[in-house]
């Protein structure tokens, strides 16, 4: 572990802790399937309908989502509306995907630290 804590790679810059720690919550999570499924802009308050949560509360979680990149905010006028990163959300998790990937066992030359290096 120790040699591979020494070993960079893309990995390292693709397991961010924003990203996830903004999924890991059930309700953050349902809001993000929410407006996949959507497939448009929601302003806070459809948002809150889906998911039977206070409209302060979807509205903090939507800032965190907003954050991580997962979520974009577009405003018209006075109302605040969401909308999906697909693009950027699918191809962080592809490229996720396809780190790890290099790492399984059978992929990395025996001796180095993550078949990588």
């Amino acid at each position: 572990p120790k040699q591979a804590s020494a070993c960079c790679g893309p990995i390292d810059d693709l397991l961010d802790p924003t990203l996830f720690k903004a999924l890991c919550d059930p309700t953050r999570v349902r809001i993000v399937a929410c407006l996949i499924k959507c497939g448009r802009a929601c302003s806070v308050s459809e948002v809150a309908e889906c998911c039977d949560v206070d409209f302060s509360v979807v509205s903090r979680h939507l800032q965190m989502l907003g954050r991580a990149g997962v979520v974009e905010a577009v405003k018209a006028g006075r109302t605040m509306s969401y909308i999906a990163r697909y693009e950027h959300l699918a191809a962080t998790l592809h490229s996720l995907a396809d780190a790890i990937e290099t790492f399984q066992p059978s992929r990395a030359r025996k001796g180095d630290c993550c078949g990588t290096c």
